[in-house]
């Protein structure tokens, strides 16, 4: 019992030096998506912190192996839309994210997960029908 769980506290001191690198992205603000000042109060509560550079660490995002999921639940947030580089996209490509928001701000965002350590990120429904009239999306 005591050599495993010696065994045990080595591989979790082994893996604390296996860090992904946190990004430290200087932001352009007239880069950023601009909406109301309350939808933005929103995006930025409940939404930047996966889909921005403007990602605030929380103290637990430096110990492995928490790290590496929220490392990668952030890269992929970013790769899907990244509110900071919204300038960035052709017409086409914020037509299509805009539309992927209004789909997500009633489905899947965000992340179980995620609320359940960031509670005040959790969405209204009131929230979220304001990120819906904001897109101007009209359901076919």
């Amino acid at each position: 019992m005591k050599r495993n769980l010696l065994i045990l506290l080595i591989v979790f001191i082994v893996m604390q030096f296996i860090r992904p690198d946190k990004e430290d992205v200087v932001v352009d603000k007239n880069l950023e998506i601009k909406a109301p000042l309350e939808v933005m109060n929103i995006l930025k509560t409940s939404c930047y912190d996966c889909h921005s550079n403007e990602v605030k660490y929380p103290w637990y995002s430096s110990i492995a192996p928490f790290s590496w999921v929220i490392s990668t639940h952030i890269s992929e947030g970013k790769k899907a839309l990244n509110f900071s580089t919204w300038e960035n996209y052709s017409p086409e490509k914020k037509d299509e994210k805009i539309k992927a928001i209004y789909r997500t701000a009633y489905a899947s965002m965000p992340l179980p997960s995620y609320l359940y350590l960031h509670e005040d990120a959790n969405l209204t429904k009131e929230q979220r029908s304001m990120i819906r009239d904001w897109t101007g999306v009209r359901p076919k």
